[in-house]
């Protein structure tokens, strides 16, 4: 076969450091246009990204040329700077991440949850709702260490 063809979706996570809210309501919408940009560049399309003031969700297709590890320090990285040079000198991302295969016929189900982050987190917080994904997708955790 000559033609090299892939649809890998992943579902990615990860909070600010220490959980703090630092990301604000007027920076919101700019911030994920900012994350899509990178992950446009990247070739690694953004279907859905929100976030919530102390963590973000993304939805994007994994582009076949890059590992999702580069995909995701690089958002994080770019992402971080930005933040900082709109204002939020103390910003940063917490050292570690999740990322979560999705299939197609689940996509829609996992946009769904994306785009309603805001009621979901009038229930659970960022620590539960993280325990709740690698226990669904059975990735264990060390509590000594996730949280960082």
């Amino acid at each position: 076969m000559a033609q090299s063809l892939a649809n890998v979706l992943v579902h990615m996570i990860w909070s600010v450091k220490d959980r703090r809210s630092l990301i604000q309501d007027d920076l919101r919408a700019a911030l994920h246009g900012y994350m899509a940009g990178i992950l446009k560049h990247l070739e690694s399309a953004a279907v859905i990204i929100n976030s919530v003031p102390d963590h973000v969700h993304i939805l994007n297709q994994l582009a076949k040329t890059i590992a999702l590890c580069k995909v995701i320090e690089e958002v994080k990285k770019s992402s971080s700077k930005w933040m900082k040079a709109h204002g939020i000198a103390d910003f940063a991302w917490q050292g570690g991440y999740g990322a979560f295969s999705v299939s197609q016929s689940n996509a829609d189900s996992v946009r769904e949850y994306i785009q309603n982050q805001a009621e979901h987190q009038k229930k659970l917080d960022f620590k539960e709702e993280f325990r709740r994904f690698c226990q669904r997708y059975n990735v264990p955790i060390d509590e000594r260490y996730v949280w960082k």
